[in-house]
């Protein structure tokens, strides 16, 4: 018995054990007094044992008494729910486990769904023949620190990925990559942005220094010479200002990536103020606007000036390029192409069409299918980009349908607000 209280003991305070102890002299007091002294005698001395005992269990003055459960002690970390092996699969980044004679030990599942099946217990230089992946592993596997590399995976689709090797405490190291694909495609589009914007500028900044040099040279004196290079001028730096002007309009829609849906805006009415302001320039195209609109409410949430952006480019367009078709038919319709109700806004032209290599690009900044026809144009390359954002912003999105010879039909696709009704 004392074998286990003393067992059982040291899971207690020092001052709770000394407690006990007392308790345990006073009780074996107790029976010893009622033994020597009689059964009659032997209530006296146990009710002074009871107040010993009760005084012992008291806290001392200054002492602060707690209850503490199992439930509540700190518990110990399973091995099994803290170890790389669990960890690493939690994680989205590929992650290989490989001792130090390059064998693999263990892969989670993004390795797997990435590079596809990896059999444990191959060398890792089997499965990965890169020489950069070669160097990386076996200066893990000499006990250095590799600086990471970047590798290429172009099957089934190219992808980026940083990779790090890490030494563990077990004696095992980790091969981690991660994907750094988005971000290059960021950098790289950002670059092309630049170069693109760069080049738009340089071509009419170049026409007027030169028209300036021949003026104040050659020309000095020709007064027809000196009208006509003025008015190439006027037209170029026009142009400039009509890049600068969509490429501040680009930079504020991606600021703002989500539209007020407390404002609410009539299609049918923006669409009535594009064709009156864009009936001239039609006109002058040799180009007539048709209209075909459907009897529903076609409310929207969104902003009006945007909104009206939209369908200017789409009319422009169509009436520019389109024109040998003579007419552009403007439409306005209850939706059927999407998983949920739309409004569709359609702008439809008969000219010589697209091909369809050019569609999937044809929304990218400063991308022309025809470069030179789109400079006599007077296009930026940035109308359709900005189309595309401006729709995204109201949670819409553009369609484009187009066949060589044909003509073409853009889209825009508008989440219905709550149910359509008939306007009579």
């Amino acid at each position: 018995m004392q074998a286990l209280f003393l067992e059982v003991t040291p899971m207690l305070s020092q001052r709770l054990r000394e407690r006990i102890w007392l308790l345990a002299a006073s009780l074996v007091a107790v029976i010893l007094a009622a033994e020597l002294a009689g059964a009659a005698h032997w209530l006296g001395p146990l009710l002074a044992a009871a107040l010993i005992a009760a005084a012992a269990l008291l806290p001392l003055p200054g002492e602060a008494t707690s209850v503490v459960t199992a439930s509540s002690q700190p518990q110990a970390p399973d091995p099994d729910v803290l170890s790389a092996s669990a960890f690493a699969e939690a994680l989205n980044d590929p992650v290989i486990f490989f001792d130090r004679g390059g064998i693999v030990v263990d892969a989670n599942r993004a390795a797997t769904d990435i590079f596809g099946p990896i059999t444990l217990g191959i060398s890792l230089l089997m499965k990965f023949r890169a020489p950069e992946i070669r160097t990386l592993v076996e200066g893990s596997m000499n006990g250095q620190m590799p600086t990471p590399i970047d590798y290429v995976e172009r099957l089934p689709v190219e992808r980026v990925f940083r990779v790090s090797a890490s030494a563990l405490d077990t004696g095992l190291s980790a091969l981690v990559f991660k994907d750094q694909s988005e971000a290059r495609r960021i950098d790289r589009m950002r670059a092309d942005f630049i170069a693109n914007a760069s080049h738009e500028l340089r071509t009419p900044l170049a026409s007027v220094s030169g028209f300036i040099e021949t003026l104040r040279g050659p020309a000095r004196n020709d007064a027809k010479a000196r009208d006509q290079f003025l008015d190439i001028m006027l037209g170029q730096t026009r142009r400039m200002a009509r890049l600068l002007d969509d490429l501040l309009s680009l930079s504020r829609l991606e600021m703002k990536p989500r539209v007020s849906s407390a404002a609410k805006v009539d299609l049918k009415e923006v669409m009535e103020r594009v064709i009156d302001a864009q009936s001239p320039l039609a006109k002058e195209y040799g180009v007539v606007i048709e209209k075909d609109y459907a009897e529903l409410n076609a409310s929207v949430a969104g902003d009006r000036d945007e909104l009206f952006q939209v369908f200017e480019n789409l009319i422009e367009n169509a009436s520019k390029y389109g024109r040998s078709g003579g007419k552009v038919i403007v439409s306005l319709n209850r939706g059927t192409s999407g998983p949920q109700p739309e409004i569709d806004v359609s702008v439809t032209d008969f000219g010589p069409g697209i091909a369809a290599e050019h569609i999937p690009r044809i929304t990218e900044r400063f991308y022309r299918i025809d470069a030179e026809e789109s400079r006599q144009h007077k296009g930026t390359g940035l109308g359709l980009a900005i189309v595309k954002h401006i729709l995204t912003r109201h949670g819409g999105r553009l369609s484009i349908k187009s066949e060589p010879g044909r003509g073409s039909s853009f889209t825009a696709h508008f989440p219905m607000q709550g149910e359509t009704s008939q306007t009579g």
